[in-house]
């Protein structure tokens, strides 16, 4: 895909980001109509840290909007089962095949969010690449009109927009532009360092859980599954700062130790990842016209690996109230999804706290589980609604 450097000088919508999130929103945008702009500071099928790992809420979306089988011909295995280990204790949940699809998936960030982007493409979306938003336009009333931007040549031009959208990150500056404030702060983080291993037969999510550390092990693309060790981020330094390679086989041999005795460093492919860790937050989502999706708006600790399936349910409720046409959808959008997420947002904060007891971490991971059962229910009620209409 070529970067653009000819706009209109008006669209609908002007979407900040087209990772995830970003372009998720654009194809759903399009597809009702609307003429959208879609910018990205980054290049077209650039990598991304990301835990990969989809839920069946996330999954039923990909699955609603046409692509996973684009998602399923590049290679992304299928889930089957997840696997949760607490000290020596091992529980293993079947996948069921249910609503449509026949597992999970943890497809590798340059293969879903080119999906997603060539997706929203073909629905009519203008994507450019190596191109900011920088600043935001204000009508007389302090509405939100429109988007400077800037090129990759750096030319800026200002984009009139009845919406614009920051899909932006979690440095988004489409946030910080809007004062988007914080509904709701984390008191805890964890930190994790990942990497891909070759050859490592396993096909299940495994999440491992042992005092004071974690682990996980998700298969993606190319044969490769992602493997990460946790530990609270207060400690980052004291595990990794003498060596991230000795200090991640160290967590490892203590929350997974099947997986360690694998360990060797020509069994990774490419190098290991770090982050120190951030506490959650939950920003206000949508005020007179913007709105904000993915990590912009909603960051919970990656501990849980729910974060690409808030960017896809959050993706669909946004776009949902976009086709209201009022600026009261957006507010009662925002009110709503603070309801929905606040319990998988607190229940992911406690876990992340490492202050917890195998017996009360096994409890925790239940309360998450019904949860997500939650948010799956909903969104099949709201599937059938669509249809009724």
């Amino acid at each position: 895909m070529t970067t653009i450097n000819v706009f209109d000088e008006r669209y609908d919508v002007v979407v900040a980001g087209a990772r995830a999130a970003g372009a998720a929103t654009a194809l759903l945008l399009a597809r009702q109509g609307r003429r959208v702009l879609m910018v990205d500071r980054g290049q077209y099928g650039a990598d991304s840290l990301s835990t990969h790992a989809l839920m069946r809420a996330g999954v039923m979306q990909l699955s609603r909007w046409g692509v996973l089988p684009q998602i399923v011909a590049a290679g992304t295995p299928v889930i089957s089962a997840a696997t949760f280990v607490y000290d020596s204790e091992v529980l293993t949940v079947p996948v069921k095949s249910r609503d449509g699809i026949d597992g999970l998936y943890a497809p590798r960030r340059t293969v879903l969010d080119r999906v997603l982007v060539d997706a929203a493409t073909a629905a009519g979306v203008t994507t450019a690449y190596e191109t900011a938003l920088v600043d935001l336009e204000q009508d007389a009333y302090e509405r939100i009109c429109g988007a400077v931007i800037r090129t990759a040549n750096g030319d800026t031009r200002t984009i009139a927009a009845r919406l614009v959208i920051g899909a932006d990150g979690l440095y988004s500056p489409t946030m910080k532009l809007v004062k988007s404030r914080t509904i709701a702060r984390g008191c805890w983080s964890s930190a994790l360092v990942f990497g891909y291993w070759r050859d490592l037969p396993l096909h299940d999510y495994r999440w491992y859980y042992a005092k004071g550390v974690s682990a996980g092990v998700i298969p993606t693309n190319d044969g490769l599954t992602c493997v990460f060790a946790s530990v609270p981020s207060a400690q980052f330094a004291e595990h990794f700062g003498q060596g991230v390679g000795r200090g991640y086989r160290e967590v490892l041999e203590r929350a997974a130790p099947d997986i360690a005795f694998r360990f060797s460093p020509y069994a990774i492919a490419g190098r290991l990842h770090g982050f120190a860790g951030m506490g959650g937050r939950l920003k206000q989502a949508a005020g007179p016209g913007w709105a904000l999706v993915g990590d912009a708006a909603y960051f919970k600790d990656p501990l849980t690996a729910h974060g690409l399936t808030d960017a896809m349910v959050e993706a669909d409720y946004l776009a949902g109230a976009v086709a209201e046409d009022r600026d009261e959808s957006l507010m009662d959008y925002a009110a709503d999804r603070d309801r929905r997420v606040r319990p998988l947002f607190d229940i992911t904060d406690r876990i992340a706290s490492f202050e917890w007891t195998m017996d009360e971490v096994r409890e925790l991971h239940k309360q998450l589980a019904r949860a997500m059962a939650d948010e799956v229910e909903a969104l099949r009620k709201r599937m059938v609604e669509t249809i009724q209409a």
